[in-house]
């Protein structure tokens, strides 16, 4: 880490803080290097700190989030949301199957870059 007043090359200026939930630690990252997608990130950071991180996705949906694993892999997922005094806890995380309730929500989840993955035995909601 560094001061602002001493920014090392290539540095990522973050806050971070703390609330509750299955996602504890809220991290707000800017500026980041630039010519990289936010997943593309998001997903080496996953690897390096060998933790699920959420971001946001592509959709206005307010459960819908792009899940970053410590293997790399990044798909979409909901999670319920509680507003408490320390900030937003996430909780119940659970794959964007096309089928859950959440779809339903804002705009439909088919028509993000991170499509709905079907479970198995039951397709997709269009």
């Amino acid at each position: 880490m560094t001061t602002l007043d001493a920014p090392a090359e290539g540095a990522v200026l973050c806050d971070v803080w703390h609330v509750g939930g299955d996602f504890p630690t809220m991290i707000d990252c800017y500026l980041v290097p630039g010519g990289l997608p936010e997943a593309t990130i998001a997903s080496a950071a996953a690897v390096r700190l060998g933790a699920d991180l959420l971001l946001p996705d592509d959709t206005l949906n307010p459960t819908r989030y792009v899940l970053a694993e410590p293997d790399g892999t990044l798909r979409a997922v909901h999670v319920d949301e509680t507003e408490t005094d320390d900030g937003t806890e996430r909780r119940h995380l659970r794959p964007c199957t096309g089928a859950d309730p959440a779809c339903a929500a804002g705009p439909g989840c088919s028509r993000s870059h991170w499509k709905p993955q079907p479970s198995p035995g039951r397709p997709a909601a269009a």
